[in-house]
């Protein structure tokens, strides 16, 4: 990204942080970042460099492509959002109509609009655009914006290819591409809609992506998508911040509903996030921990968006207290205050513990994890803990013996159970039917018009008429006759002209 500098007038407070911390701007210059925007940068309270951001800015400030990895909650966002934008600063002139300088993909509504916020806080009195578009909001005011072109693009995969069908952008001058939590976007099917978004950038570009883990299918996308990137990591690939105390708490299923008020009601002044598996689970909890009492919401898929904005909103003021979610509906939680997520379901996808636990200690701060534990889980604890390189922490009650074959038939009897199809087993045989003898009083159907008849079959006999009946003389005949027509009823003949 080469080109004349735009002025971008940035002064810190005189009594903020980019007044006193004469160090911290000096380690973000040693990366290659420019003086003002180091200065916006300590001006809105970041004061020292993560790993993450120490080893990656300086390789993208190169032009180089990145594949970034990194624990949640340690910075990514501006690991890559802090070079793109001193690229951007130094291209001359507006971004031509309908056009995008730099697109940001990200898996879900709530992590995008995060990115947006965290990038705006830098890009405030500058002279770059920059806008998020996303599901639930509106498709045509959302295209509109986007016609007269912007500089930085944050969006989630389905509305940015409805928008690119609907021909509101273009993407064949966009420079950099950045993918970030791509594990989860892989995870939620959006391979598909990449490789159509992919079709519209051009060859030429900068591709950053940015990831907790590192499943194999991201190495696929990695070749195909990046050139010859350079790795960065902060942290091996699937690895918890090292302030999070995690623990594992076996109970049973239906216990873990009183054993989880248990642990909330000892802090019921500080921020707790609690996951489920399902939607209907979540909303179900939510409402049951409310009805003991706790300033509960709850985010999911079957909430509408601004239901969505606007519990996070009051859990981040302080007005809720526990927040149940779903995987996808949290990913986009960046609330420092956090102190406690507790698993209420153990995730399907084992990657998934990561980022549940990473919504805490975050930002330097300290936080736990405790996760509570059914029988019918061990599998899923075992991919936890494989995923994890070593065992979690036991805080209460006893480990459950894995007995798969146990397992399988008590997830069979238990879907049975909810009305689902029961298991074959338990089906009885139908009873046999004795043989039925052939009736050969009774005729066969004839066969229609024009079809042969089959194998086997009796033809169809003819239709009898009835027996005519004799009459001794004629006038017997019209007497007969006369009979029958005054039995018939009368039709009225209509006068002419009526």
């Amino acid at each position: 990204m080469v080109g004349a500098a735009r002025d971008w007038p940035i002064r810190p407070r005189p009594d903020g942080p980019g007044a006193t911390k004469d160090m911290t701007l000096n380690d973000f210059i040693s990366l290659g970042l420019n003086e003002r925007l180091c200065a916006k940068v300590a001006a809105i309270g970041h004061t020292t460099p993560t790993p993450i951001q120490l080893r990656a800015i300086p390789k993208v400030l190169e032009g180089r492509d990145v594949m970034g990895l990194a624990q949640t909650g340690t910075g990514k966002t501006l690991a890559f959002g802090l070079p793109l934008i001193q690229g951007l600063l130094k291209l001359d002139g507006r971004p031509a109509m309908g056009t995008v300088r730099a697109l940001i993909l990200a898996p879900t509504r709530e992590l995008a609009k995060q990115i947006a916020e965290s990038l705006g806080a830098i890009t405030a009195g500058s002279p770059l655009g920059l806008t998020v578009v996303t599901g639930g909001a509106s498709l045509n005011a959302q295209a509109n914006r986007l016609r007269r072109g912007v500089d930085i693009l944050v969006a989630t995969p389905g509305r940015l290819v409805d928008l690119l069908d609907r021909r509101a952008l273009r993407l064949d001058e966009t420079r950099a591409l950045v993918l970030d939590e791509a594990d989860q976007m892989l995870d939620l099917g959006f391979i598909h809609a990449l490789r159509r978004i992919a079709k519209h950038l051009p060859t030429r570009r900068q591709t950053l992506l940015f990831s907790a883990t590192m499943p194999k299918l991201m190495e696929e996308v990695a070749a195909t998508y990046l050139r010859d990137p350079v790795r960065v990591e902060a942290a091996p690939p699937g690895k918890t911040a090292d302030k999070i105390d995690q623990f594992i708490h076996f109970t049973a299923q239906g216990d873990k509903a009183k054993v989880l008020e248990d642990y909330l009601d000892a802090h019921r002044d500080e921020l707790a996030l609690v996951f489920a598996r399902t939607k209907h689970g979540a909303e179900k909890l939510m409402k049951l921990l409310a009805s003991w009492g706790f300033a509960a919401g709850s985010i999911h898929g079957n909430k509408s968006q601004g239901q969505r904005d606007r519990a996070l909103a009051a859990f981040r003021a302080g007005e809720l207290r526990v927040l149940v979610a779903t995987d996808v509906a949290a990913r986009g939680i960046d609330i420092p205050d956090v102190r406690h997520v507790y698993n209420f379901d153990l995730p399907n996808v084992p990657e998934n513990y990561v980022h549940r636990i990473g919504r805490t200690a975050r930002a330097g701060k300290a936080g736990r994890a405790i996760t509570l534990c059914a029988p019918l889980e061990m599998e899923e604890l075992e991919a936890v803990e494989k995923a994890l390189g070593a065992p979690i922490p036991v805080l209460a009650g006893t480990r459950w013996q894995t007995d798969r074959n146990a397992i399988a038939e008590q997830r069979r009897s238990r879907a049975g159970g909810r009305g689902g199809r029961p298991p074959q087993a338990a089906r009885p045989a139908p009873a046999k039917q004795p043989a039925r003898k052939p009736d050969t009083a009774r005729p066969a159907k004839p066969a229609a018009k024009g079809q042969p008849v089959r194998s086997g079959q009796r033809p169809a006999a003819k239709p009898q008429r009835p027996p005519q009946r004799e009459f001794s003389s004629p006038a017997e005949l019209v007497a007969q006759l006369a009979a029958e027509a005054e039995a018939r009823p009368k039709r009225r003949r209509r006068r002419k002209g009526a």
